[in-house]
């Protein structure tokens, strides 16, 4: 697989390209140096043409009426959980990538903690299959980077990759050991590929449930300490230095990570990294609630780790959003918080979280998070989205005056498990193109269409 692969070449349903235009919304793209009112003409899957509005012909294209709204680059999350092998009960691929159109994505990467996990080329070969009959989205998939995900012994990463594995990871694990760490980061020079790695280091995590802090001695709950997370990128980053790998570090929590993956960027490593919606947006203070759907692994962490990782995304410390989808069954979650897993989902409700919690307020711009959001992609060595004509058409329409409550009207995803079920949101996903393909319309958008 090489780099810089079209969003496409990853595993999906494919149908016929779309043939509409999309006329007079504010298209933002500052990578193709666009914003601005104008008609967005797609031709057999096609951006063909960004004109003035009211120019562009649009003989035999479905016209939508689009003034008021939002046209931006359809997001990428380079980490999700489709719980497929083994857990369909949670997620498919059919639901999650729905969730994902809902969402306003072209493209997810599904992590291969799955029952069993992804660690034969045999397993990638056969998820590829699936997608192509059931993804609304295209999907890549990572595979383990050892067996069994068990941090001991590596798997075939060169048929794994030559199965279509995007990259490897054992996430929800780290890999404890650093020689194990170490032959993986050498074999993905050989073979290519990212590795990606959840950090953290157990013996300091220990049993906690949540962040160790005033909060946790205050309700009792057992405290992961954001040490955790932090020396293990530390040990992480002085291994990839060392053998000139790349790696990915998953869904950051902490203000001594940010400073960690700084320092290694500065330093010359060939680092991403990534940060969730919940990560930025929300506080341990959230856990005095004992609500379950705010247990989640790296944790929520103390006001300070939070706005530390927004400096972090602001400044391209952070390169990219990913949601950690995580999604989980009612009697996962519906049981006391020391006893209940860990995760929650997010495709659907990302952006406009974020639009809500740090654009609307001024925090951050839109065209900063419209770039974080999309950021995923080169992440992963695949193009980034774009509004550029002659690109592959992934767009998303955004109303950004709608105002919801996060689940309200029910979910795509097949679990409930959102921290921010109940909430009151502005801007909301009315239209997916993903891959030159309509893959979502909200509803009541989508009976105002005019062909």
């Amino acid at each position: 697989m090489s780099a810089s692969s079209a969003i496409s070449s990853l595993s999906w349903r494919r149908n016929g390209g779309a043939d509409l235009i999309v006329r007079g919304a504010r298209a933002l793209d500052t990578r193709a140096g666009i914003d601005r009112a104008c008609d967005i003409v797609i031709r057999r899957g096609e951006i063909v043409e960004v004109a003035e509005p009211g120019t562009a012909e649009a003989e035999g294209l479905e016209s939508i009426d689009a003034a008021g709204l939002l046209a931006l680059p359809a997001f990428f999350d380079p980490h999700v959980h489709l719980r497929v092998p083994g857990q369909e009960h949670k997620e498919d691929l059919e639901t999650g990538t729905r969730a994902a159109a809902a969402g306003g994505y072209c493209g997810v990467l599904a992590m291969p903690n799955t029952d069993p996990p992804v660690d034969r080329a045999e397993a990638v070969h056969a998820l590829r299959r699936r997608a192509e009959r059931e993804a609304s989205v295209p999907v890549g998939f990572l595979a383990a980077i050892t067996r069994a995900m068990d941090g001991r012994e590596l798997t075939e990463m060169a048929e794994l990759r030559a199965a279509g594995a995007v990259g490897f990871t054992d996430d929800g694990w780290a890999v404890p050991s650093a020689r194990v760490l170490r032959r993986a980061l050498q074999y993905q020079r050989l073979v290519g590929g990212i590795v990606a790695l959840h950090e953290e280091d157990h013996d300091l995590s220990g049993d906690g449930v949540m962040h160790e802090g005033p909060v946790s001695a205050v309700i009792g709950l057992a405290g992961i300490p954001s040490v955790a997370e932090s020396t293990a990128i530390a040990r992480d980053t002085a291994l990839a230095a060392y053998e000139d790998a790349r790696i990915h570090v998953l869904h950051m929590s902490a203000r001594e990570s940010v400073d960690a993956v700084r320092q290694a960027k500065e330093a010359g490593v060939r680092i991403t990294a990534e940060v969730t919606p919940h990560h930025l947006t929300l506080t341990d203070q959230e856990v005095r609630s004992l609500d379950a759907r705010f247990k989640m692994n790296p944790p929520l962490r103390s006001e300070e780790d939070r706005l530390a990782l927004i400096d972090g995304l602001r400044s391209g410390v952070i390169d990219c959003v990913a949601t950690d989808h995580a999604p989980h069954a009612p009697e996962d979650k519906e049981v006391p918080f020391e006893e209940a897993t860990m995760g929650v989902t997010g495709l659907e409700t990302a952006f406009s979280v974020l639009y809500t919690e740090l654009v609307v307020p001024g925090v951050i711009d839109l065209e900063l998070l419209v770039e974080r959001m999309t950021a995923g992609a080169a992440a992963f060595d695949f193009d980034v989205p774009t509004l550029g004509a002659g690109s592959e058409a992934n767009v998303v329409l955004i109303d950004p005056a709608a105002e919801w409550e996060a689940g309200a009207e029910g979910w795509e995803s097949r679990a409930h498990n959102s921290c921010f079920a109940g909430r009151r949101l502005k801007g909301r996903v009315l239209m997916t193109v993903a891959a030159g393909q309509v893959a979502y319309r909200q509803r009541s958008f989508a009976m105002g269409v005019a062909a």
